[in-house]
């Protein structure tokens, strides 16, 4: 009886194939489906070109995000470096993602392997430990309102962002330095060569800064609402008023949670329980919602930001619609 194939795939699961089946697994390629003697042999696993084809869409948006702020001397503020270092993660995953695919299937070696696994890792931790950073920066610039905008605050943010990317390339750098599992198959993970401690712990670490977040989010609801009764108090607002702000606001927060909890938490559940004998479709299938949300973060935390927005029109056409610069902030928009 066959069983799942084998992907050329260097940093996804090997299925496991019994002894039996050998002589169907040499011939099987990257496909998923069982092979079948009549069919033809697929040189290219499809899973793989849509992995590809998403890098490369997370690398053209977060660029256009890097390049705005990079270039763009007003956006220099602890919001807007957090924003820059989230689309730089992002951006540095989409290129793993596009290397990763090139060297499985032109140059393979354990090198390659290696360093490619450890780019993406670094890249995602750093996008997550980043997406951390923008909703504590958040929670003070609420809670700490009058004293937020000051030095003290910069400085703040300088120390987050050495200590997410120190750890992001500490922990990209493991597999390099030999966490691997390259000479013990056993202790694989459902990410060749990574090993089963190496995504237990990453996995946790997720788990942990969800927690985090989420706690960050209920306490910003919490001032949200605090703000917006008061103003419309002193703006004499109806009731209906405050509550369709505070809702917008509510609203946005559980976006912002609920994609990242969606797009993450299936393959971060699925690498506590699975190992490197699961068929690597699984894999697969939750692994490319968490590259979704490199997709979605620029739109949520960019695209939507109304300096951004201002820098963008001016590169686009040389001009601020006059709709967008009379715009004034709300308690909202968090």
């Amino acid at each position: 009886m066959n069983e799942d194939l084998k992907v050329n795939l260097s940093w996804l699961p090997q299925d496991h194939v019994e002894a039996s089946s050998t002589e169907n697994a040499s011939a099987a390629g990257s496909s998923l489906v069982p092979a079948v003697d009549s069919e033809p042999e697929l040189l290219v696993n499809p899973w793989d070109i849509v992995l590809c084809t998403s890098g490369t869409l997370i690398s053209c948006e977060n660029a256009i995000v890097v390049l705005i702020i990079f270039h763009n001397p007003s956006l220099r503020a602890p919001m807007f470096l957090l924003i820059g270092s989230l689309a730089l993660a992002d951006l540095l995953a989409g290129i793993g993602l596009i290397i990763n695919f090139v060297f499985a299937y032109l140059l393979q070696s354990e090198a390659t392997k290696l360093v490619t696994i450890g780019l993406i890792v670094a890249s995602f931790s750093a996008s997550v430990g980043s997406l951390l950073a923008i909703t504590v920066d958040r929670y003070l610039s609420l809670y700490y309102a009058l004293t937020y905008n000051s030095e003290r605050t910069v400085t703040f943010t300088y120390v987050m962002l050495i200590l997410l990317w120190g750890a992001s390339i500490c922990i990209g750098l493991l597999p390099v330095m030999g966490w691997n599992c390259l000479r013990d198959e056993s202790t694989c993970s459902v990410i060749r060569p990574l090993t089963k401690n190496n995504a237990a712990v990453l996995s946790v670490s997720f788990l942990l800064m969800f927690a985090l977040m989420l706690q960050l989010y209920i306490q910003i609801c919490k001032i949200v609402m605090r703000h917006a009764h008061q103003i419309a108090l002193q703006h004499h607002f109806l009731a209906t008023s405050h509550y369709v702000t505070t809702r917008k606001g509510v609203s946005t927060l559980a976006i912002i949670l609920g994609t990242f909890a969606a797009c993450w938490m299936p393959f971060t559940l699925y690498s506590l329980i699975a190992d490197y004998t699961y068929p690597s479709i699984y894999t697969y299938a939750t692994l490319l919602p968490a590259t979704y949300n490199s997709i979605i973060n620029p739109v949520i935390y960019a695209f939507r930001n109304q300096e951004i927005q201002k820098a963008l029109w001016l590169v686009c056409c040389g001009c601020i619609p006059s709709n967008l610069s009379q715009r004034a902030r709300s308690p909202s928009d968090v």
